[in-house]
């Protein structure tokens, strides 16, 4: 039913159990770069990318440090992977009990950003992803019906088309996204989620020459591996070659590094945001990042990458729900751990 390869299914429990490290940095980018043009522009538009959001980890909302509470609520627009269907009463009892299928509640979610201060209104979702039909095609459907009502706009289903516009303050952003996976049969996914990597065999219309910037969000990559796969920088190299010039990448569920391709912006994979795996995660899979992007709306200068920077952070286990905090607001062993395991993946 899945189009997952034998050797991923074979290594998936051994990477889960120890995040490879395999690869170096030499051609990656920095955890941040804050003033790219110069000279700086008055104005910019600020983009923060989160990673997947599921309840497989929490029953109840998260809490949250106030700093991260902070750099969420100083973006334009908040974009983010929904990870789980949104069902009141999951179809899939047992998987759901066990993780192998995900699934969330409408109040879970909507309490769940109230408590990371993220806006509904500034929220856009990916819904292209491999568990987003977990719960059947009627749970596909009651979570694009939830999203609707609590007014969180939506990209990366097939009705929608390759490229959606957002508008962002004064800017508009044109957002691709696309999964190269999927958990279930063919047919139903392909009727449902964007599924076209290839960006030469996207629909483009009169109204794309009003983008600023055009954005995509892939759920791509093998799970649990710091580095991106040969394949996975091929495809990069392929969508910054079409104009793509922003890519913020799920699925690996730990954090990956930041590369330039040739004027476009790759981070390769932002972990989770809310934990997706199992609740008793390895520590390397409790590190995320939070992505800002900072793009100029300057006339001559729209849509151009004016400064970024990753903010990573830790999902703590807490009683049922987990805590989600800066690294540099660790203590003792645990940030010393982080803090080497992000040296190994960004550099000094």
């Amino acid at each position: 039913m899945s189009n997952y390869p034998l050797s991923y299914k074979l290594s998936w429990l051994p990477r889960f159990l120890k995040p490879s490290l395999g690869g170096d940095v030499r051609d990656f980018a920095p955890i941040a770069a804050t003033t790219i043009i110069d000279p700086p522009p008055g104005r910019t538009v600020r983009l923060a990318f989160i990673g997947d959001i599921s309840a497989v980890a929490n029953r109840s909302a998260p809490e949250c440090d106030p700093a991260i509470a902070k750099v969420l609520g100083s973006a334009d627009l908040v974009v983010g992977n929904c990870e789980s269907p949104i069902v009141e009463r999951p179809s899939v009892a047992f998987g759901t009990r066990l993780g192998t299928h995900h699934a969330m509640s409408e109040r879970f979610l909507a309490d769940a950003l109230a408590a990371v201060g993220i806006a509904r209104e500034k929220l856009v979702m990916s819904l292209a992803n491999n568990h987003v039909l977990d719960q059947g095609v009627a749970g596909f459907d009651e979570t694009i019906a939830a999203l609707k009502r609590l007014g969180i706009r939506t990209i990366g289903t097939a009705r929608k088309g390759p490229v959606e516009q957002v508008r962002a303050g004064p800017l508009t952003i044109g957002f691709a996204a696309f999964t190269l996976w999927r958990n279930g049969e063919a047919a139903p996914f392909a009727e449902r989620v964007s599924m076209q990597s290839d960006p030469a065999a996207w629909r483009r219309g009169a109204a794309d020459k009003n983008i600023d910037l055009t954005c995509a969000i892939p759920h791509w990559d093998w799970e649990f591996r710091h580095f991106p796969q040969t394949r996975t920088q091929a495809l990069a190299r392929l969508l910054a070659g079409h104009g793509i010039g922003l890519i913020a990448g799920h699925h690996a569920h730990v954090v990956q590094p930041v590369q330039w391709v040739g004027k476009t912006l790759v981070a390769y994979g932002l972990g989770d945001f809310l934990g997706t795996a199992l609740p008793r995660q390895p520590w390397p899979g409790r590190i995320g990042g939070i992505f800002v992007v900072d793009v100029s709306a300057d006339l001559g200068k729209r849509g151009a990458i004016a400064g970024y920077r990753m903010h990573p952070f830790m999902r703590l286990r807490g009683r049922g729900h987990e805590r989600l905090v800066p690294v540099e607001a660790l203590a003792g062993r645990m940030k010393g751990k982080v803090e080497t395991r992000l040296k190994a993946i960004f550099g000094d």
